[in-house]
């Protein structure tokens, strides 16, 4: 059974190759990916390596979590299921904030019923 592995505090400049060859050397990776902002394509810091077996990923986890790459100490540990978060923001046309409540946002109020 397959183990994935999430890998946090990484180096922006890390590769999805260089992950995959550091996992490499404690047993068959599966897939190594560096998550990447959507707009920029940059790193966002953390990535998920799937290994072959679970007495690999539990091998690397105790292994690698610490050590040094790119400048880095490595957090590695057992990836955990996503959470469902629900909508960001709220409600898309309720939230306080697009309403300009407490969040900011000027009204007509603000300015003694003027509209500028």
């Amino acid at each position: 059974m397959a183990t994935r592995i999430y890998v946090g505090n990484l180096s922006f400049s890390t590769s999805h190759q260089e992950l995959s060859n550091l996992f490499a050397t404690i047993g068959p990776v599966r897939s190594a990916t560096v998550i990447e902002d959507r707009e920029t394509g940059r790193s966002r810091g953390f990535a998920f390596v799937e290994m072959d077996s679970a007495s690999d990923g539990a091998n690397a986890i105790e292994q690698l979590n610490g050590v040094e790459l790119g400048g880095r100490q490595l957090k590695v540990n057992e990836a955990k299921a996503r959470e469902d978060r629900g909508p960001i923001g709220g409600n898309r046309y309720g939230s306080d904030y697009a309403r300009g409540g407490s969040h900011g946002g000027a009204r007509s109020s603000d300015f003694g019923g003027r509209s500028w």
